[in-house]
């Protein structure tokens, strides 16, 4: 790989050549990269390993062998792309989520920022947690709402004095006449954690009696892995009579792609009439839709609980073996520490180990076999650099282990100046431990 940006001959190709310079320079330019194959995953969304799943594949590939099924889609949804089977599918998802309708879309990107491109209404408010997803911000740009806020980050206190500023300042929000659309995720996907949803949803109810407050949640990383039979984190509160939309997308634990906003039924008929993301693109295929129903059975029937059960039992010891390393060096007292991570345990696969060197963290796990990633602004806040650690049902303790002694090893050698650089020292405490 080059370390500058092949030249281009158009005018606009030079700009855009010295914008990605720009970020080489800064160390926050996008490459795709592939893994290696005999590497251990530990940062894929694939939280319950159903994308190597003999079974699920056998399932689909049995549902897909029915002969009135066709492989193209057909068109937009609403032109030749619609059929029983995916009109089914809705209902039987809905019915799983406890929702009272469900709409099908491509993406999740497309239905969040569909849904808050033409949801919200001139002298509505959007308010969202400040690390809601980019999708959510896409469709904000695009919406007719007066204003929106962002709260701190899972911050109920925040969120409650934004919701009393809004009533104040606005007599139509006041007297019910204008909304509050409050947009939060279930699990949030670089830190692991889960929004205190109970406590969002009182505030809403306390601070707007009038019913004009409507809570939205993306589930996308709660899907599979929280909620009884991985139904997502408003189903495992109760709270499916207090969401006004629910988000959950197929493209991690379900291992497939695409998503589905549940709602009322009156809110499914107003997006396939307004949700531009859905009606200007060609439907999902029907091999597509034959996947999700595929890994929808396989969680209906209880497949995938023991392996929640294993990723459960990893998740705990991850965190015991992190907070172990934080000890040893007593990260926990010392503010510049390389390392930082959570004094809770995470209650999702996520795990966020903050440093302030997180690319030479990761290559040294990446050389070790495994595979993190490094996690730098602007995807995360100044300050928030980190190696992003996903579990997975495929995943072993003893992997686990590995992974937590590398990380103890890279730990050693940046604390002695005179180890770096060395690449055979890290070998040689790796053999060590052997």
């Amino acid at each position: 790989m080059h370390d500058d940006i092949s030249t281009g001959q158009l005018p606009i190709e030079a700009s855009f050549r010295q914008l990605l310079n720009r970020r080489r320079l800064q160390s926050t330019l996008r490459r795709l990269t592939v893994s290696p194959e005999q590497s251990v995953d530990f940062s894929s969304n694939d939280f319950l390993s159903l994308s190597t799943s003999s079974a699920l594949r056998s399932a689909f590939l049995k549902e897909l062998a029915k002969p009135d099924l066709k492989l193209g889609s057909g068109g937009s949804r609403l032109l030749d792309g619609n059929s029983t089977y995916a009109e089914q599918l809705e209902r039987d998802i809905a019915a799983f989520h406890r929702a009272p309708a469900a709409l099908l879309f491509n993406s999740g990107f497309d239905a969040n920022s569909g849904f808050f491109a033409c949801v919200p209404q001139h002298g509505d408010v959007v308010i969202h947690d400040e690390f809601i997803h980019a999708s959510v911000h896409d469709g904000m740009r695009l919406s007719r709402a007066s204003q929106c806020f962002p709260f701190a980050h899972n911050s109920v206190a925040d969120l409650r004095r934004l919701l009393e500023e809004c009533k104040k300042n606005s007599e139509s929000i006041a007297d019910g006449r204008s909304h509050v659309f409050i947009a939060v995720e279930a699990t949030y996907s670089m830190d692991g954690d889960l929004a205190p949803l109970k406590a969002i949803v009182e505030a809403v109810e306390e601070v707007l009696p009038r019913k004009n407050g409507y809570i939205t949640v993306d589930e996308a990383h709660a899907t599979g892995v929280i909620g009884p039979q991985g139904r997502g984190l408003v189903c495992q509160l109760g709270l499916e009579d207090k969401i006004f939309a629910r988000l959950h997308t197929f493209g991690k634990s379900l291992a497939c792609n695409g998503a589905v906003m549940l709602s009322s039924p009156i809110l499914r008929d107003y997006l396939i009439n307004y949700a531009r993301p859905l009606i200007y693109t060609t439907f999902m295929s029907y091999p597509n839709l034959v996947a999700i129903r595929a890994s929808y059975t396989f969680f209906q029937q209880g497949h995938t609980e023991p392996l929640a059960l294993h990723l459960n039992a990893l998740i705990q010891a991850m965190f015991s073996q992190l907070q172990a390393l934080m000890e040893k060096h007593d990260f926990h007292n010392t503010p510049t520490a390389l390392l930082k991570v959570s004094l809770d345990c995470p209650q999702s696969p996520i795990f966020s180990v903050l440093t302030p060197h997180p690319r030479s963290l990761a290559k040294y796990c990446q050389d070790g076999g495994f595979v993190v990633r490094a996690v730098v602004p602007p995807t995360v806040p100044i300050g928030g650099s980190r190696v992003r650690v996903c579990l997975h049902a495929s995943n072993t303790m003893d992997e686990v282990r590995r992974l937590v002694e590398r990380m103890d090893d890279w730990v050693t050698i940046q604390l002695d100046p005179q180890l770096q650089g060395d690449v055979s020292v890290g070998n040689a405490i790796e053999k060590a431990r052997l």
